[in-house]
């Protein structure tokens, strides 16, 4: 960096006084001066005096009028799915079985037809609601049997499909035969009907591989790739972010978002950091799927960061699909995907190859299995990932800490209506103890270990996606508006950590802290103007603050 002489003879670009949260250890600062993008001082109000020359300087004070504090990251979200689907497809959110069958697939037959389209691709129903009256593949054929029509439940688990799209992916012949059943696929269940057929309902793996096989190329070309990346742009600079690692960045099995998102940094028309992840799925041929994964790395740019695979061990412990011990009340263990061998294997190749390891895990078995892995063929330095994590094992938190392992955790997650627990308990969705007991938060600091804050975007679509509704719940315990108790409230988090989780932390999961994630001179200056001092304000009004104005390097990319 330049020395201060320097800067003093040339002044700054733009100089901020207020209330300055840093991210830097609990650092409170006054002002700050930003010349170039980036800061190039951070201290007292007195001392932004000598960066301020008249007629060129521009200066803000925000004293009074909130916090400033740097922008924010979502360590893991699907925005690209959640956006590309309402262009590409249909959503379901919020909608019974019966209104599903009635309008909601016949208005996606409809616009396929319109539009030429050759598959029909939806998402947003919800498995609790549909689970007593699941629609059927001869429901769906009723309503279009020419088209294959793919319907995947809001946590992205679980699908829908007619029976022609069945047909393409091998699952079953056009006069009934069957060729794959049950678990054939591995890790996932085609659920079979009375009749002994495939009944439609395909869970976890069985779903990725059923979408492998749609028309993805021309259900999304890099054109719309890109109209993809700009809509996600713009979503995530009004809510403060403008760090963001996406959950699954071949979510269409082609490279078209890669693409898409290189292209527009290299035209100058980023405003973020955008980290994407390669998924490999447990049916895949692995080492081709390796090397796939490696070569997505020739698209990394200034803001686009290519370097990590995504795995899912299990799926989803209310769904019955986590892979948990002890067992449900039922008995059954949930899916793994991966055998720890495997995921040990994969983990040091991955790694050797300059990629970091980002990993869906739930329940504790699985956890216990990456932490296994991560700790028996990475390299700790790679900051390898776990996701969402449900559960945790005690003797694992201090292996988490030991191989530097991060996590990225839905704190938003973190509520829940009052009777919710009584309903999973009932219905068997958990087991016994855990049923409220989901998504440690504190015990991750108490344990030393980084931790950031994922919205899972579309997933739990009901709880929010802007940093500070986020915060809020990390810190009560409860959404507001909403009629429930705090869940696990022993593991509640400061507002400090929960700002930390949203900042510094996300920047370096994605292994940019020495150039973003606090204020700190040197570093580009990412920053937000908050309308509320969310660090004093009472607890319960956290949730009403929102980004005034978002700055990326020094230069203001969304305002109110």
């Amino acid at each position: 960096m330049n020395n201060r002489s320097t800067f003093e003879k040339t002044g700054a670009d733009l100089v901020v006084c207020g209330k300055i949260f840093t991210s830097e250890n609990g650092r409170i600062a006054e002002a700050f001066a930003v010349k170039d993008g980036r800061y190039v001082y951070v201290g007292g109000r007195k001392g932004a005096e000598a960066f301020i020359e008249a007629g060129r300087t521009e200066v803000l004070d925000h004293s009074g009028k909130g916090l400033v504090m740097p922008s924010c990251g979502n360590g893991h979200a699907h925005y690209s799915i959640g956006v590309a689907l309402p262009i590409v497809g249909a959503v379901a959110f919020g909608k019974d079985p019966e209104t599903f069958l009635k309008e909601v697939v016949p208005a996606a037959v409809r616009k396929a037809k319109e539009t030429g389209a050759t598959a029909i691709f939806g998402f947003g129903w919800n498995y609790i609601t549909f689970m007593e009256n699941m629609p059927t593949r001869q429901q769906l054929d009723a309503i279009c049997s020419d088209i294959p029509i793919y319907f995947a439940d809001d946590e992205g688990h679980k699908g829908l499909a007619n029976t022609i799209c069945l047909v393409k992916a091998g699952i079953m012949k056009a006069d009934g035969t069957v060729l794959k059943k049950d678990k054939d696929i591995r890790g996932g269940e085609i659920v079979m009907g009375p009749d002994g057929t495939p009944a439609g309902f395909l869970k976890e793996q069985a779903g990725t591989y059923t979408r492998s096989f749609l028309d993805n190329e021309n259900l999304y070309p890099v054109d719309i790739a890109k109209v993809v990346v700009r809509k996600i742009q713009e979503h995530l600079l009004s809510e403060g972010y403008t760090m963001y690692i996406d959950g699954w960045g071949n979510y269409f099995y082609n490279d078209n978002f890669f693409k898409a998102a290189r292209q527009l940094d290299r035209s100058g028309d980023m405003n973020f950091v955008l980290g994407l992840t390669y998924e490999v799925e447990s049916w895949m041929n692995v080492d081709e799927a390796l090397k796939k994964a490696a070569d997505v790395q020739k698209y990394a740019s200034t803001h686009v960061k290519t370097n990590w695979l995504k795995l899912f061990m299990d799926g989803t412990v209310e769904g019955g699909t986590g892979y948990v011990d002890p067992l449900y009340p039922d008995g059954h263990q949930g899916l793994a995907n991966w055998t720890e061998d495997e995921l040990t294997d994969i983990t040091r190749k991955t790694n050797a190859n300059g990629m970091t390891m980002h990993i869906h895990t739930m329940g504790n078995k699985a956890v216990n299995s990456v932490v296994s892995a991560y700790a028996d063929g990475g390299k700790d330095e790679m900051r390898n990932t776990l996701v969402h994590v449900r559960n945790v094992n005690t003797e694992d938190y201090q292996r988490m800490a030991d191989h530097n392992m991060y996590v990225t955790s839905g704190m938003l997650w973190h509520h829940c209506p009052s009777n919710a627990a009584d309903f999973i308990r009932e219905h068997g969705l958990a087991p016994a103890g855990v049923e409220d007991k989901s998504y440690p938060m504190r015990s991750f600091f108490d344990n030393g270990i980084h931790v950031t804050s994922h919205s899972d975007f579309p997933a739990l679509s009901g709880s929010p996606d802007d940093p500070f509704g986020i915060m809020e719940i990390a810190v009560t315990g409860v959404l507001h508006g909403e009629n429930g108790a705090p869940w696990w409230s022993e593991e509640l988090l400061t507002r400090e950590q929960a700002i930390a989780s949203l900042t510094i932390n996300v920047a370096k999961q994605m292994l940019i802290e020495n150039e973003r994630g606090s204020i700190s001179e040197g570093k580009y200056a990412d920053f937000l103007l908050v309308d509320k001092d969310v660090l004093s304000c009472p607890v319960t009004e956290i949730h009403t603050a929102r980004a005034a104005a978002t700055y990326f390097e020094g230069k203001r990319v969304f305002s109110i």
